[in-house]
């Protein structure tokens, strides 16, 4: 299943977006300033990027609390669906159940493998990842989720250890906000850069 959206729909397709985020997901509450510093991109750009990646729910920003004088800065973190979580994803989230669910009603087949929380939480990731422009093979035994071939990895096979980390952030994140028994435990290792199956764990095994 895809979403027939333009390839520069996503708002992780592209890579100075994806860099930020991943100085974001590496250290909370970071500030414009410091950003720029860690990017060389112009202020201006390094806040359109931001204020995408808040509309996807991917980030959150929010004013510093001071006890001085003078307008607070705007820190921005990483919405991890813990310490830090966006009503956008929230949002995203909630509906992706409710389609998960009437759709689980309307074709009835075989009895899910996973208990509801778990099947929400593979609602939301699957969503998600579609939004991104993945399309993602979900299989509910193995607990996997398969995003060959990745398209953004091969198109950046230079940054691909960012990327990588950056998507398993974003999916944790996702799985965290759903609320569940689901994790992600890592990738799957592979000498072919095109191929890429996450590896989820369910709370039950890994204790």
């Amino acid at each position: 299943m895809t979403t027939g959206r333009p390839a520069g729909y996503s708002a992780i397709s592209s890579y100075s977006r994806v860099e930020l985020l991943h100085l974001i997901q590496e250290q909370q509450q970071r500030t414009i300033t410091e950003l720029v510093e860690a990017t060389g991109l112009h202020p201006n750009t390094v806040r359109e990027h931001l204020q995408r990646l808040i509309e996807d729910g991917y980030v959150v920003a929010i004013p510093e609390l001071r006890t001085t004088r003078g307008r607070p800065r705007v820190l921005y973190s990483a919405a991890d669906g813990t310490i830090a979580s966006s009503p956008v994803q929230r949002r995203k989230v909630k509906a992706a159940a409710e389609r998960g669910d009437l759709m689980r009603r309307v074709l009835p087949g075989a009895p899910p493998e996973l208990d509801t929380e778990a099947l929400h939480q593979v609602d939301a990731l699957i969503d998600d990842l579609i939004d991104a422009g993945f399309d993602p093979l979900v299989d509910e035994t193995e607990l996997t989720v398969d995003l060959t071939p990745c398209a953004q990895a091969e198109a950046q096979a230079a940054h691909r250890e960012v990327l990588c980390s950056v998507h398993l952030g974003l999916m944790q994140s996702v799985l965290s906000e759903a609320g569940g028994p689901l994790s992600i435990d890592g990738m799957r290792s592979s000498c072919d850069p095109r191929q890429c199956v996450v590896q989820l764990v369910h709370a039950a095994a890994a204790g």
